[in-house]
């Protein structure tokens, strides 16, 4: 593909509540089947050149600076939600006028085919922002994609904030987006942390530009088991497993 494309990728986490076992490493530099879950994002970006994925690091992040060296990187302290890392991330992209990836270091089983797909769709759509959703009929606490009177991208409601109508849509948001970098600026200058986290959520730019009236898309580009992040001992567990049984069907 030859329109540019860089990529961020959120990796300040501390995982606290990966940390009961005493491990002191930083959440993207826990080990999954043997690797760190950073290694299985970065493996997926591999279309990129290394000079285009931008980490955001921030916990302990000269430890991921040096187990992956060579990488552009950001810092985010503190932090203030995904919005503001991906803010933090604007100096290290200043001048790029492309669109940018923006994807979470704690999404081991996300492939290299999703990320491609998205940025088709974003690209032959022409749409300032893209979505990558996954389509699940089992309840999964992730945000709703609800779409608008035409079936076009209205907004994402966040599990916890639900109607029961609202939770009954299978359209999930897998954290994954790309945008068009000037419209992704101008839409973080808006970003405002009201809600009870006090967080600059990423989520709420998609829906300001739509209100812009730009062109946001969604690109159901992922499985369930591919949206699968990290954030506790039962959910690293899991995606080891996963992962175990990729490497015995290979």
């Amino acid at each position: 593909m030859s329109e540019p494309l860089k990529a961020v990728v959120l990796a300040a986490g501390k995982g606290t509540r990966l940390r009961t076992e005493g491990v002191d490493l930083p959440k993207v530099l826990r080990l999954a089947n043997g690797a760190p879950l950073l290694k299985y994002v970065l493996d997926a970006l591999s279309f990129l050149p290394k000079q285009d994925i931008v980490l955001v690091v921030g916990y302990e992040g000269e430890k991921v600076r040096a187990a992956f060296p060579g990488y552009p990187h950001a810092h985010q302290c503190p932090q203030l939600g995904t919005g503001h890392a991906v803010q933090c991330a604007q100096s290290a992209l200043e001048g790029y006028e492309g669109d940018i990836l923006i994807c979470c270091g704690d999404m081991p089983l996300l492939g290299r085919a999703a990320y491609e797909k998205l940025w088709e769709t974003h690209r032959r759509e022409g749409n300032v922002c893209t979505l990558m959703a996954g389509v699940a009929n089992e309840p999964l606490p992730y945000g709703r994609i609800i779409r608008d009177e035409k079936g076009g991208f209205a907004r994402i409601v966040e599990d916890k904030d639900c109607t029961e109508e609202e939770r009954a849509v299978t359209e999930l948001n897998a954290g994954v987006y790309i945008f068009n970098s000037t419209e992704l600026w101008r839409a973080l200058t808006t970003l405002r942390p009201n809600n009870a986290q006090g967080e600059y959520y990423l989520t709420d730019a998609p829906q300001w530009l739509r209100s812009q009236g730009k062109q946001v898309g969604v690109c159901a580009a992922c499985t369930p088991t591919e949206m699968l992040g990290v954030n506790t001992p039962e959910q690293l567990a899991e995606v080891e497993e996963i992962l175990k049984e990729r490497g015995r069907a290979e």
